[in-house]
């Protein structure tokens, strides 16, 4: 009786494992909560470089800029069609992904990670604002 809930034990042990699991962010996988909405997604009438250099203006004005990913391998400004930002603001990680939809629509995603893993949308939400605001400008 007593290996038999050992053995019940071990299976709920690992499936409660199995769901905490990793989560994607914007740059690859972390740990932490997969349940919930993490992201805010939004779409910009502007070039990809105008829409990347207001969001890498937000990082550097509300935290610290920890990486920058040019993405699909491009190297020459012109071919440029999408931009990766990691950063830290208020102990949160942030991901920002800004991406060419045509030559003229970007998107923008924003992912949020506090601390202890779980998402921080208020953040998230906050960092989206101030990009749409720097735009207007």
């Amino acid at each position: 009786m007593d290996s038999m809930r050992t053995e019940l034990f071990a299976v709920f042990f690992g499936l409660a494992l199995a769901a905490a699991g990793c989560v994607g962010t914007a740059r690859d996988k972390t740990n932490g909560d997969p349940s919930g909405k993490d992201r805010i997604e939004a779409q910009y009438p502007r070039p990809v470089n105008q829409v990347y250099q207001a969001a890498l203006d937000v990082i550097r004005a509300d935290g610290t800029v920890v990486n920058q990913t040019v993405l699909n391998g491009q190297t020459n400004e012109v071919n440029i069609i999408g931009r990766r930002i990691e950063g830290k603001v208020r102990e949160s990680t942030v991901w920002i992904q800004v991406q060419q939809l045509d030559p003229q629509t970007t998107s923008v995603m924003v992912q949020t990670r506090a601390a202890n893993g779980g998402s921080d949308m208020d953040l998230a939400a906050t960092i989206d604002k101030e990009i749409d605001l720097k735009l207007r400008r």
